[in-house]
């Protein structure tokens, strides 16, 4: 029998006793909503076509599962692609097959459900269980899922998505009496970030800033890659499987036909677009082109500000100077062989990926460059409502915690050659450079030279994109650093009032045990006016798992719960303790033969437990338990 879970009214008891001690002005934190955003490829998307699927017995029919149905996938997966791929040019769907995203939480929490499918494609689906444990109502957590194969303005254009994102917000502000709280995952912050963008177009710009006050309380930006992830070269030139069932040449075919394929491209910190727009946010009208320009730095640093160039590539033969259109920068030593038709090998920084050089230096031996550059040329460096591929700046939302995982062996750079097959398999991986440890290594295990950062990403975006958040901090800043595990306070290390100079990471001078898993808070001390950020890294915490990381749950709450409380004491919850908080914390300590942690759980035995783990269980109310990080 499992043990059942004690029911924590969390928010309801926060409720009532703020309530009485609400003075009038106030924001009422019982009427908050939970808005949740989810990452690529973490919704749900359903048939709108019947397709008949020749030499298989599964067809497709409305509202059958595609992604991700991989019973389907193995037995029909010719019919499987053609209700996933897109056109290249101008993102219809396939002649006979359509696919839609499912809609509400289901869409969200399994992508497969099944006995054996469903635990390894759950996505939120423990992060609604947390909820449904503390008492959170049903109508206070809303999902907002999205075709995740869309460009941005395709997004709107098709599916008027940001437009039903804007009146989300607006309805959930009338059903509960107050803001919502948004929690974005992986891409699900760039969607997040273009809807701010959109929504000035939308709203006169004077009630601009008064409409996200009045609607968005906080934003949560959890494994948000702000300058791009290098994976997603690899699946552009390489194909990445994602771990399904089919080879890497066609998850590339169907990742190139997506518009959205360009939105993670890894891009510089020196270089941004003038929005031409900016005239319309003053009250005036917008004249001209956006204008794209680079800093100094970008151009005495050819990596764009990265750890190394991102794309190493060995092209076969030249066909003539308008190839290459950085010819002028190519080393006289690559000239000899390039006039003799000899292979030779050009390297491409993030700036020279996200402007299109790299695609056009390529075009004459890739087919899929020339349908790339012109979806990039299209729905990002022209887009009229935001360049995506250029740096964020701290959004304009009262509260803002940027959260990720950190110290994983994380990939920044790639070597690709020919690999003599046809298309979509003709470039193969000769090499791969990771960041590990304050060091740039090979796949071989080499040490490479390079500009590495002080640690490393979480395995899928690199430290650098992650920690671009560290800008949105204001000129001084905490540094905190706890176990992640439940603790006493001893191995808690503080850095307090630390200047912070903008663009530069700051780096804590604190000393760390091994084989301790840490997280690290950076928390506002001197806050830019009406804002609080904070920025907290997770050690080993997974890019795609991060979603369902207790700790993270953990730390939300408790942050949660010192925010709505009347009789919190400091701007952010305290880090000095951390102790068991839900029963399934609790354990039996074999070497003490008792529960652990004895001040907060007791043996209690109830009829059907099957082991002493299991009678081991809170000794006082969560919300007693609660009180004490106030």
């Amino acid at each position: 029998m499992a043990k059942k879970p004690l029911l924590i009214l969390l928010l309801l008891l926060a409720v009532l006793a703020g309530a009485s001690s609400n003075d009038g002005g106030e924001l009422d934190y019982s009427k908050l909503s939970g808005i949740i955003i989810p990452g690529f490829a973490s919704t749900q998307l359903r048939a709108w076509s019947i397709l008949d699927c020749p030499f298989s017995p599964l067809d497709f029919n409305p509202l059958d599962l595609v992604w991700l149905d991989t019973t389907k996938l193995l037995s029909a997966v010719n019919c499987w692609l053609k209700c996933m791929v897109l056109d290249p040019y101008n993102q219809t769907d396939h002649p006979d097959c359509k696919s839609r995203p499912d809609s509400g939480l289901s869409g969200i929490t399994e992508l497969d459900p099944g006995y054996i499918t469903g635990p390894l494609s759950s996505v939120w689906k423990e992060w609604i269980k947390w909820c449904i444990e503390f008492g959170i109502e049903a109508n206070a957590i809303i999902a907002v899922p999205y075709d995740w194969r869309l460009s941005p303005s395709m997004l709107e254009e098709r599916d008027l998505y940001f437009h039903k994102l804007k009146l989300t917000f607006e309805t959930a502000y009338k059903l509960r009496g107050g803001p919502s709280l948004v929690f974005a995952h992986s891409l699900g912050n760039h969607v997040f970030r273009y809807f701010l963008e959109w929504l000035k177009l939308e709203i006169a710009p004077k009630h601009y800033i008064q409409w996200l006050d009045q609607h968005i309380h906080a934003y949560f930006a959890v494994g948000a890659p702000l300058l791009g992830a290098t994976e997603t070269i690899e699946a552009t030139l390489s194909g990445f499987t994602f771990g399904l069932p089919v080879s890497e040449g066609t998850a590339r075919l169907m990742f190139n036909s997506f518009g959205s394929s360009l939105w993670m491209m890894p891009f510089s910190k020196y270089c941004k677009t003038d929005n031409k727009y900016w005239k319309h946010f003053s009250g005036g009208r917008h004249v001209g082109k956006q204008t794209y320009h680079c800093d100094e730095q970008e151009f005495r640093s050819n990596t764009s500000g990265w750890p190394t160039k991102v794309i190493n590539i060995e092209i076969p033969s030249t066909r003539g100077f308008d190839a290459y259109p950085s010819f002028s920068e190519i080393p006289e030593a690559n000239l000899s062989s390039m006039e003799c038709g000899l292979p030779t090998q050009l390297s491409f920084s993030a700036r020279e990926v996200s402007d299109g050089t790299f695609f056009k230096a390529i075009e004459d031996y890739d087919p899929d460059s020339k349908r790339l550059l012109y979806q990039l040329e299209k729905s990002y460096l022209g887009d009229p409502v935001l360049n995506p591929l250029t740096p964020w700046d701290r959004p304009p939302i009262k509260n803002v915690f940027c959260i990720y995982g950190t110290d994983s062996k994380t990939k920044v750079g790639y070597y690709f050659a020919p690999s003599g097959k046809p298309y979509p398999d003709n470039w193969i991986i000769t090499d791969v450079i990771y960041e590990f440890e304050g060091s740039l290594i090979s796949r071989s295990g080499n040490l490479v030279e390079g500009n590495p950062g002080a640690i490393s990403g979480d395995e899928t975006v690199p430290y650098l994109s992650l920690s671009w958040c560290k800008n949105w901090l204001g000129p001084k800043v905490n540094i905190t650093r706890a176990p992640q595990s439940e603790h006493d306070g001893s191995d808690v290390q503080i850095n307090l009032n630390v200047e912070h100079h903008h663009e530069e990471d700051i780096v804590p001078n604190i000393t760390r045990l091994p084989k301790v898993k840490y997280i690290t808070y950076y928390e506002d001390s001197e806050s830019l006016p009406g804002k609080r950020t904070a920025v907290w890294e997770i050690d080993k915490a997974n890019h795609r798992n991060i979603v369902r990381s207790p700790v993270l749950m953990r730390e939300l709450w408790l942050e949660l719960w010192h925010d709505i409380h009347p009789d919190a004491k400091t701007e952010f919850v305290t880090k000095g303790k951390r102790g068991p908080l839900r029963e399934e914390d609790c354990y039996w300590d074999y070497g003490k033969a008792r529960c652990a942690w004895p001040e907060y759980c007791e043996y209690r035995y109830v009829f059907g437990d099957v082991h002493l783990g299991q009678s081991c269980r809170l000794r006082y109310t969560t919300a007693d338990l609660l009180s004490h990080y106030l």
